[in-house]
């Protein structure tokens, strides 16, 4: 069975919640979702705000601090939030590629550093104790004091599973980054073998239908064609010909479906999410909002990327990629000043500016 663009686009956003905000509590939202990118600290809940029926900023808050929800490096080796209960294996599943980028970003600059000996240390430098990053990274320099110091802070970041406690994640609130020892936090050891089918169900059924470059794309991980084929799973193609994976009981939305408008925050696991993203926008707009490691927050029109926004001071930014018809931009109006009520902007103001014009205009 063949799939064409629209109806995996409405099958993703009915997967992702974002054809009707859900009714979904915000811990059953994340479970959802596998994991919120957490690189920022206020996307994460701009994004649960544009899937949610009903969220407020202390619904996620309230998670980190009662260690339901925690911070730390995950897939593709940058920040997400996720379950207590999913970190424990989704931590020890992303080792490998975390060594990976490890290496290839420091591995020359720690070449006569025991790697095992740092993750003794480490570790005995956080047990039972919270440490930032420049903390930890100077305890270990009085061991390897010719090393280079962000080199030695990054890699007990990458081979030490460590949680960011509060006030770490939480909403506003930026600064020095605190470690603690993951199994400390949450009381519990990690998985030791966790099965790579687990990631790529909970993938699917947030994600899927989709190819295993997909798979791969969104988790970091790799030689996941042999795993996934041998899984039970449902095969389509898309209109290119590719294979495309999904549950067997996994439903596809009607291409009909209508839309509405959504605002996704900076590096919204969504853009991230394929190999190939056509699905959700094409070549040209990957290129202006997928930036090297930078994703911009954007705006869906008839669940489509049609441009990108930004709010500082109270003044809500939409940069469309071209013309939008009057009803989509009355849409984005109203969608926008319920996005400035919940940043804490409610009299602020709407701006547009025009690819065309290059400039602003109030709206």
């Amino acid at each position: 069975m063949k799939l064409n663009r629209r109806v995996l686009n409405r099958t993703t956003l009915d997967r992702q919640l974002l054809l009707a905000r859900s009714p979904l509590s915000p811990l059953r939202a994340i479970e959802r979702l596998v994991a919120l990118q957490g690189q920022d600290v206020n996307p994460p809940y701009y994004g649960l705000w544009s899937r949610l029926a009903s969220f407020t900023q202390e619904d996620l808050t309230s998670l980190l601090y009662g260690r339901q929800v925690v911070r730390g490096s995950l897939l593709r080796s940058t920040q997400h939030l996720a379950l207590a209960d999913d970190y424990l294996w989704l931590r020890p599943m992303m080792q490998a590629p975390m060594s990976r980028a490890r290496q290839a970003g420091f591995g020359r600059a720690t070449g006569e550093v025991d790697l095992d000996e740092l993750v003794t240390l480490a570790r005995g430098h956080l047990a039972g104790r919270t440490l930032t990053r420049p903390q930890l990274r100077d305890l270990l320099l009085e061991r390897w004091p010719e090393v280079e110091p962000m080199a030695l802070g990054w890699s007990a970041q990458a081979l030490v599973p460590v949680v960011h406690a509060p006030p770490s994640g939480v909403w506003n609130r930026g600064g020095a980054t605190p470690f603690t020892l993951a199994e400390e936090w949450l009381g519990r050891p990690l998985d030791d073998a966790p099965p790579i089918e687990r990631l790529v169900t909970r993938y699917l059924a947030a994600f899927g239908p989709a190819s295993v470059m997909d798979v791969q794309m969104w988790s970091g991980l790799t030689r996941l064609r042999p795993v996934i084929e041998a899984m039970p799973l449902r095969k389509y193609h898309d209109t290119e010909g590719r294979v495309l994976y999904d549950l067997p009981d996994a439903p596809l939305a009607e291409e009909d479906v209508p839309a509405p408008v959504r605002f996704l925050p900076a590096f919204d696991n969504l853009i991230v999410a394929y190999a190939d993203r056509t699905r959700m926008m094409t070549d040209e707009q990957r290129k202006a909002v997928c930036v090297g490691a930078v994703i911009f927050p954007t705006f869906l029109v008839d669940g489509i990327v049609a441009g990108m926004w930004d709010i500082k001071d109270g003044v809500l930014e939409l940069r469309p990629f071209g013309p939008l018809p009057e009803r989509a931009m009355a849409e984005l109006a109203a969608e926008g000043a319920g996005l400035l009520a919940f940043a804490g902007a409610p009299g602020g103001t709407l701006a547009w500016r025009h690819p065309s014009e290059g400039r602003r205009a109030s709206a």
